[in-house]
């Protein structure tokens, strides 16, 4: 592991200074669950008391800055921060990561990932693996966060990639997934426009928006009888 950047004890309360964003969750019945949409772009299960979001992207930053990029470098903390504020108003049992936790392989944002962690110890944490989760399995297991490809969680099917046409016929739940960042393009009475993050949810899977603050989103194509729920900064709203 990288060389720890919290070194001086006095950084230790960074996760704790983080002011919470006021947000008013989007309550979603669906398939016989309670599900809450949440501005910060995560969703609540109550039945499975479940924190659950996607593409994190832990990480990028320092990714970049190894590349000479200038980056800031509190991104991850401050994503953490948003995470920690999450767990202490919701109270979760379990927090599901639906792929992309962690960017790249290790650097310094990893030793912030592994404090953050250590606040809450008897939070189960579950990582959906995703194309940018290289790292290798021990590092996951010391933290005691559990791995899969794949995990049923009857109504629902946890992935990190959505599936296509044929394959979601298939699929042995409904689907919960990330990995595109979606987004959807509202146009005003001129020529602007605006592409927020959005929930997504069709017949047979639904896609998160992107966790983490360094990414971007990716307009959808949606289809009548698709749901869809744009992400402001203090709401949730169906489109």
């Amino acid at each position: 592991m990288v060389s720890s950047p919290l070194a001086d004890n006095q950084n230790q309360s960074h996760f704790y200074t983080f002011a919470p964003m006021s947000c008013d969750g989007l309550e979603f019945p669906f398939l016989g669950q309670k599900l809450t949409l949440l501005c910060q772009k995560a969703i609540y299960w109550e039945e499975e008391r479940a924190l659950i979001c996607a593409d994190v992207h832990l990480g990028k930053g320092g990714h970049f800055r190894k590349a000479g990029i200038a980056i800031p470098r509190d991104l991850a903390q401050d994503d953490l921060a948003v995470l920690s504020d999450l767990i202490r108003d919701y109270k979760p049992q379990k927090l599901i990561f639906l792929g992309d936790l962690f960017h790249s392989d290790i650097n310094t944002d990893w030793d912030w990932f592994a404090l953050w962690r250590e606040q809450f110890p008897k939070l189960q944490i579950i990582l959906i693996r995703g194309n940018h989760d290289v790292i290798h399995d021990k590092h996951y297991d010391k933290l005691n966060i559990a791995l899969h490809h794949e995990l049923l969680m009857a109504p629902f099917l946890m992935l990190h990639h959505p599936l296509g046409i044929i394959e979601q016929s298939k699929a042995s739940g409904y689907v919960l997934c990330g990995h595109i960042h979606p987004g959807v393009r509202l146009h005003g009475k001129g020529r602007q426009s605006v592409t927020l993050p959005c929930f997504f949810f069709s017949d047979s899977q639904a896609i998160l928006p992107s966790f983490g603050k360094f990414t971007g989103r990716m307009a959808i194509q949606h289809q009548p009888g698709d749901q869809v729920f744009g992400v402001l900064q203090d709401k949730v709203i169906p489109i």
